[in-house]
């Protein structure tokens, strides 16, 4: 996410009052201490093990091309910058889109490959910090995502479309912000930042910054729908029963 400003002279008491601070989701080297950066990478680490073996277990062999396209799109999606309210702008993180077209199994190692690729070769976050990158954005957003999309539209309605269009808006807003606020806890707790400034200041803007994600999720998710539901990960009956190509063990 593009770095957001902080108001003037709010990062550190040392710091001098012209200067403006960022602080984003990619979070860079150096602002995370040791136990943060230790544990977030365990858990990366961990989930993404655990992932790799649930995905050599349960998915054809034909969804490995899929993944690779799914991808490929949302690093390119997050080219592509959107303004939002105060002079800043956002753009797509991609999870939640991840877990309805792959999952939440393959959807979290995409958005894996997708954070390592950005930190390695862009330097967009830090390489000591991708570990938290990774979880913050990526796992989070694929896996709370999916099950909240998939709980909801199940509520609603497991084959229609308004239950996936209400499911994926909630679910891709609901987590940017979430990623938003353990980005803050995680600084807070390093002591880069006091609680309630990081707290304010990275929720106020992924408040908007969801919305952003909301409708390009909804949208991609939307056309995929209505032109090749089978692609979408547990397909509507409607598509399994016309159409072989599901992707993966339902």
């Amino acid at each position: 996410m593009n770095f957001l400003l902080f108001s003037t002279g709010l990062l550190t008491q040392s710091v001098s009052h012209t200067f403006a601070p960022r602080i984003a989701l990619h979070v860079p080297d150096g602002f995370l201490n040791a136990p943060v950066l230790t544990i977030t990478w365990l858990i990366s680490i961990g989930l993404i093990a655990l992932a790799l073996n649930r995905v050599q277990a349960e998915y054809q062999d034909r969804a490995v091309p899929l993944m690779g396209v799914c991808a490929a799109f949302i690093f390119a999606a997050q080219m592509i910058n959107f303004p939002i309210p105060g002079g800043t702008s956002g753009h797509l993180l991609g999870g939640t889109l991840a877990g309805a077209l792959l999952g939440p199994w393959a959807g979290s190692l995409v958005m894996t490959v997708v954070f390592i690729v950005q930190g390695v070769v862009f330097q967009d976050g830090g390489i000591t910090a991708m570990g938290a990158n990774i979880f913050n954005m990526g796992l989070i957003g694929t896996f709370g995502g999916y099950y909240l999309l998939r709980t909801i539209r199940y509520a609603i309605g497991r084959d229609k479309l308004s239950g996936m269009i209400v499911g994926t808006s909630i679910a891709a807003w609901l987590s940017v912000v979430v990623a938003a606020v353990f980005c803050a806890l995680e600084l807070a707790i390093s002591g880069t930042v006091p609680f309630n400034v990081a707290m304010s200041a990275m929720v106020g803007w992924h408040i908007f910054i969801g919305i952003g994600e909301a409708l390009i999720t909804v949208a991609t998710v939307t056309f995929i729908w209505r032109t090749r539901p089978d692609l979408l990960y547990r397909s509507p009956r409607r598509a399994i029963a016309t159409s072989p190509r599901s992707l993966s063990t339902r």
